[in-house]
């Protein structure tokens, strides 16, 4: 066997491996539906819940958030608490006017960050405590993005949900902005990226040692997430969501899908935004490892890169075996693309271009490790973030 063969070979099992043995992670099956508001699973009252919603220079994308969810039909007690984290902007102001139409909403402003918080994480501990000041009996927080807007009915499925499978927490990965230039191939392509590292199926099986979370959008029993050590207990943490998710199923249930009805409005203007995001908390994912990062880069060059350059270059290196090995590998490739490109709307044919958005993730997680060594780690809204821990993604294996 040729090194050329070798190699297409390897990426092929790679793919087998993928397609049939990892949680079947690209069928995009888990999901919250939307349709009639369910009747509470165990026939009472429906629950008192606190809406948290942290913002920083949000004066746009806060108050479209914030309406969306005073027009959720919850027939039980709801409140919202939007927590202003030292914002230069209107945020506040534009906060204050739709609070004074409406008692449900209350604006919260953080004090003084101590030193080992994330800002975002020190923003999201302000509002829990104060959801516990006021609201005492609530049996649920929600917890969700200033960017996130939500339908009518998603509170509703979310608490019929959690009570009716006794889950701690309920997290929807929300539809992300995707309508124009690079979003329309990065977006599809970071929603099936991270379902591949963290397959869904697996979080949501008790036996399965994986967990994880989408932090667009996550409802929380909030006795569950008192003894996880509340959110202090992941005040370092980058990755806040699965963190939190990996806290919660040490002791609990949790539950984890796609909500093609929540949809995160915030556009990504051009490459540099994509880039900005996934550059932010890559190398964090990997520990800060060199030899993760080393790892990770043989191994996205071997599962995506090796099948289309090996298919294309047959004229250049007249391997046939090897030409057909890496084109059924690219096929492989392609097909378990097929249900994320579905749910956004996008074409099939961007199956055969997601070599290129690996490859582009790929620098864009050594970009990330540059900045670290550079002392320009992760930031939110403009702001140096306290934490490095990786706690949350250790033992994953980020070649997959």
């Amino acid at each position: 066997m040729s090194l050329l063969q070798a190699l297409s070979a390897a990426s092929l099992l790679a793919w087998l491996y993928l397609t049939f043995l990892h949680g079947r992670f690209w069928r995009a099956e888990a999901r919250l539906e939307p349709g009639a508001s369910p009747a509470p699973a165990d026939g009472g009252a429906w629950p008192a819940v606190v809406a948290v919603v942290p913002a920083r220079n949000e004066e746009d994308a806060a108050p479209r958030s914030v309406r969306s969810l005073l027009a959720q039909d919850y027939p039980g007690p709801f409140e919202i608490l939007l927590v202003d984290d030292q914002s230069e902007d209107a945020t506040a102001a534009r906060i204050r006017e739709l609070a004074a139409s409406d008692p449900r909403l209350t604006l919260v402003r953080t004090p003084p960050r101590p030193a080992g918080w994330v800002g975002k994480m020190w923003a999201v501990h302000t509002g829990v405590a104060e959801a516990a000041r006021r609201r005492p009996d609530a049996e649920f927080l929600l917890l969700t993005d200033a960017d996130v807007e939500h339908t009518p009915g998603n509170l509703r499925r979310l608490v019929a949900r959690a009570r009716g499978e006794r889950l701690d927490l309920v997290s929807l990965m929300v539809r992300l902005h995707c309508e124009r230039g690079w979003e329309r191939l990065l977006i599809p392509a970071f929603v099936y990226f991270f379902q591949k590292l963290y397959p869904f199926p697996r979080i949501n099986d008790p036996r399965s040692r994986t967990a994880g979370a989408a932090g667009g959008c996550m409802l929380v029993r909030r006795e569950a997430l008192a003894r996880a050590g509340g959110i202090e207990a992941i005040r370092g943490e980058i990755i806040d969501d699965c963190a939190l998710g990996k806290a919660l199923k040490t002791n609990g249930r949790v539950w984890v899908g796609l909500g093609p009805s929540e949809y995160s409005f915030r556009p990504y203007a051009g490459l540099a935004d994509v880039w900005s995001m996934v550059a932010r908390s890559a190398y964090t994912q990997l520990g800060h490892s060199p030899l993760l990062l080393a790892g990770t880069g043989l191994g996205l060059t071997l599962v995506y890169l090796v099948p289309p350059l090996l298919a294309l270059g047959w004229p250049l290196h007249g391997d046939a075996t090897a030409a057909a090995l890496a084109l059924a590998a690219w096929g492989l490739m392609a097909w378990t693309f097929q249900p994320t490109l579905r749910d956004y709307g996008r074409s099939r044919w961007l199956g055969l271009a997601l070599p290129v958005a690996g490859a582009l993730y790929l620098a864009m997680t050594f970009d990330s490790a540059r900045r670290h060594r550079q002392g320009r780690g992760a930031e939110w809204k403009g702001r140096a973030g306290a934490g490095n821990s990786a706690e949350a993604s250790r033992g994953a294996d980020p070649a997959l």
